[in-house]
């Protein structure tokens, strides 16, 4: 008969944890919110995370404060923002090379990628140009794989260095088109942008915003968009897929994450918070500057499943092409 009062007891408790549990959903934020970059300042992350963070700081009502936690190519911040409370007041924005990238290359990672944190929304994505030295004479992807088939070894790409998605999309984009083109690592693609326009190297995947002040110039040929669809950025060009390369994507994506365990009502504020300001007109003109766009709308989930292909698919590209950081 003692056991009645003790389960009344118990259930008071579980009652009262989870009022409170509700209550921290619907009050967030009460105070300011914690958004970790975990690469440096000034650089594309941190530019994109800023304006997120000044629109939904108007939207919330409070302070977004942007913390750089730089290091170890993303892998430090992102490691510290693991083993934050998940109480909303600490989130990570960050992008593929931690969370789809990093796991199949850095040894060691401090932190799981898929277990540690908790998926909150699909901010933005990123294509970049396929980019060709003028003196090539190819107009159209499918002439560059004919020409690359042709001569295999003779022509050179350049990359922003080893383990980096444009090294990784350019050998996605070689397996597939099953050509022979030769790895020109570089300290960033701005360093690599001069050899490309003189012919030393031939090939280049760029972002947009670096790449297309060249193209309009005329000292660079842009053949093709990385993306699914064609970006409103340069609606003129098709995709690698529509223009010779059926199924080729290659976006780099930026997301946001909580710690592991955050509730669910509480994830579907956050979400909803970043969500609406990614749709804002001036958000989408300062991300088109940065040669971003916004992410379709989604819900957490999808944005956890898109993030879980995209580690596949990479993962299958760095065992198959031996890639490594050295």
């Amino acid at each position: 008969m003692r056991l009645l009062p003790n389960c009344l007891r118990l259930l008071a408790v579980a009652s009262l944890i989870a009022a409170s549990v509700a209550s921290q959903a619907q009050t967030w934020p009460e105070r300011p919110v914690r958004l970790v970059v975990p690469f440096p300042a000034g650089g594309a992350t941190d530019l994109i995370a800023r304006v997120f963070a000044q629109r939904v700081s108007r939207n919330i009502g409070q302070q977004i404060v942007v913390d750089n936690k730089a290091g170890a190519g993303g892998t430090i911040g992102s490691a510290e923002a693991a083993k934050a409370t998940a109480d909303g007041y600490t989130l990570l924005f960050t992008t593929s090379s931690t969370h789809a990238i990093a796991p199949h290359l850095v040894p060691r990672l401090p932190y799981d990628a898929a277990r540690d944190f908790t998926p909150i929304a699909h901010a933005a994505d990123a294509a970049n140009l396929l980019l060709v030295t003028p003196s090539l004479p190819v107009k159209t992807v499918a002439e560059l794989i004919a020409y690359a088939k042709k001569r295999p070894g003779e022509l050179n790409y350049a990359s922003s260095g080893n383990g980096t998605i444009v090294h990784l999309t350019t050998e996605a984009f070689k397996a597939q088109a099953g050509v022979f083109i030769t790895h020109v690592p570089y300290k960033g693609t701005a360093l690599a942008i001069p050899d490309v326009i003189s012919g030393s190297v031939q090939v280049l995947f760029d972002a947009i915003p670096s790449g297309m002040p060249h193209v309009k110039s005329g000292r660079l040929r842009a053949l093709a968009v990385t993306g699914d669809k064609r970006s409103a950025l340069a609606p003129e060009l098709p995709t690698v897929a529509e223009a010779g390369l059926p199924g080729f994507s290659s976006v780099t994506w930026f997301g946001l994450y909580a710690p592991r365990g955050m509730k669910a009502d509480l994830v579907a504020r956050v979400h909803d918070a970043f969500e609406k300001a990614a749709h804002a007109p001036e958000v989408v003109e300062s991300l088109a500057k940065l040669g971003v766009e916004p992410a379709p709308p989604g819900t957490p989930a999808q944005f956890a499943a898109m993030v879980a292909a995209d580690s596949q698919r990479w993962a299958r590209i760095i065992r198959e092409r031996k890639i490594t950081l050295e």
